[in-house]
């Protein structure tokens, strides 16, 4: 019998001057079902928006070549053009990648984007910025429900966005069955150790509304690149409660950093979560 969840794994987990075709076989090689494809807010990454129709049909047919998909996008490009900017040109340009984004995972087959919990990055947050980024917010899921496209937000690093609670609440304003939860639990792990509050109790907060979760390892004050193991993310604890809440596509996300055994990285995340998410399976 099939297993009862899909494990994807991070497109910045292998090194950047990849070809699609490469990766998608890494993450085949290592025994993930899917791959995570970054849209972040660099130039070249945002170009991917404006792939010609011949270059999406040339990925879908690698993904069928391959036998590995591309199924969820993490789309930080919002970090610098955000949908709560001061500034109309940003934020307009911010409504643009929105848009372009869903269009291309509609034209891909991907069925999650993930959205970058924050109405400003690099602008001081208001009360404008916040009102400004909802109403753009039911903008998107307008989008989204025309493709069937679901949109999840990433619990971040920042104050505006670090936990469940605080992403339901938008969740909740908007009211569309397309905009819901993705939530890391590296970074809400952190915000439970800076409130005192639990974990686990946030993550049940958004019971009905989580679509995946980010499997990523955090310490303390630190969110990125924090090799599995060596932090003090409870795995155990939140597979078992993302299970109860029905969460079953799940995404490794950590770096590439110039390890040269970085494969084995690949291999050691897959092996690490599969058996994880699997003791959830047969309980």
């Amino acid at each position: 019998m099939a297993k009862a969840f899909t494990l994807g794994l991070y497109e910045k987990s292998m090194p950047s001057q990849l070809e699609w075709k490469e990766k998608l076989l890494c993450a085949k090689e290592a025994g993930f079902d899917f791959v995570e494809i970054s849209i972040d807010e660099t130039e070249e990454k945002l170009k991917r928006l404006d792939m010609t129709q011949e270059e999406r049909l040339k990925l879908v047919r690698l993904m069928a070549e391959t036998g590995v998909p591309i199924r969820t996008m993490c789309l930080s490009g919002h970090r610098k053009y955000p949908l709560g900017s001061s500034d109309p040109e940003v934020c307009a340009r911010g409504m643009e990648i929105m848009e372009k984004a869903i269009r291309l995972a509609d034209d891909l087959g991907i069925r999650i984007i993930q959205l970058a919990g924050y109405d400003v990055y690099y602008e001081e947050s208001t009360f404008e910025t916040k009102k400004r980024f909802l109403k753009n917010l039911k903008k998107a899921a307008e989008i989204a429900e025309k493709y069937g496209v679901l949109l999840g937000f990433e619990t971040m690093e920042n104050e505006f966005m670090n936990t469940v609670e605080k992403a339901m609440k938008y969740v909740t304003l908007v009211g569309s069955p397309y905009l819901n939860v993705y939530p890391d639990i590296g970074n809400i792990t952190n915000a439970a150790k800076t409130y005192q509050t639990d974990v686990l109790e946030d993550l049940t907060l958004g019971k009905g509304h989580i679509v995946a979760m980010h499997l990523k390892e955090t310490v303390p004050g630190k969110f990125r690149e924090i090799p599995f193991g060596t932090g003090h993310v409870d795995f155990e604890g939140a597979a078992e409660a993302a299970w109860k809440l029905g969460v079953r596509k799940f995404v490794t996300e950590f770096w590439y950093t110039g390890n040269p055994a970085w494969k084995d990285d690949l291999r050691n995340a897959h092996d690490m979560f599969t058996e994880i998410l699997k003791r959830q399976d047969n309980e």
